[in-house]
């Protein structure tokens, strides 16, 4: 006699019968914190001051930020290259942030008195949350590792910058474009 399997309503259901969820692109927040420790205490181990530290941290920032925008247009069908300097730094503090950091950088500003100068305000970052800074290493800011992603992506991108980071506002990225891209970006308003 064929063995039939009935199943009524009070059957339970196990984890294995329901589909799978759709995948997340997050990272555990502890997973992020242990490896930006570990890259601070790599980098701090083979150095001899905060300049230093801070330098080693963007230039391993700037391999990051090399692949970023190849990334992102992989990922992204509608992808476009931007040519305009804003538009850039548009880019750059909405869709680049959101794939870094989960949400858009705090403010975009320009300096009142120099065009080839920008600012990407952010009041706490991700990166600094789980520093603790010794005292004798207090100007540190390892939001230096973000501001080599940012060179990166920008010169990347055509657009040659220098990124440097300060404590101001909490922590500010100050954009320093080449005069030769601000001169392309009058052309193109000329046009």
């Amino acid at each position: 006699m064929d063995s039939v399997v009935k199943f009524t309503s009070k059957t339970r259901i196990s984890c294995l019968d329901k589909s799978l969820p759709k995948i997340r692109n997050e990272i555990s927040l502890s997973a992020y914190a242990l490896l930006i420790s570990e890259m601070v205490q790599y980098c701090h181990n083979r150095v001899y001051t905060v300049p230093e530290l801070q330098t080693k941290l963007a230039e391993m920032g700037y391999r990051v930020g090399q692949r970023v925008m190849d990334a992102m247009a992989i990922r992204d069908k509608n992808f476009k290259r931007e040519t305009r300097i804003i538009n850039m730094l548009v880019l750059l503090r909405t869709k680049v942030w959101i794939n870094l950091f989960g949400k858009e950088a705090d403010k975009l500003e320009q300096a009142n008195d120099d065009e080839t100068t920008y600012y990407i305000i952010e009041s706490e970052p991700l990166i600094n949350k789980y520093i603790s800074v010794p005292k004798d290493k207090g100007a540190l800011n390892c939001a230096a590792f973000v501001a080599g992603i940012i060179e990166a992506v920008l010169n990347e991108s055509n657009f040659k910058a220098k990124v440097t980071v300060h404590w101001h506002k909490g922590t500010t990225f100050m954009i320093k474009f080449d005069d030769s891209v601000v001169t392309r970006d009058k052309t193109l308003d000329n046009k």
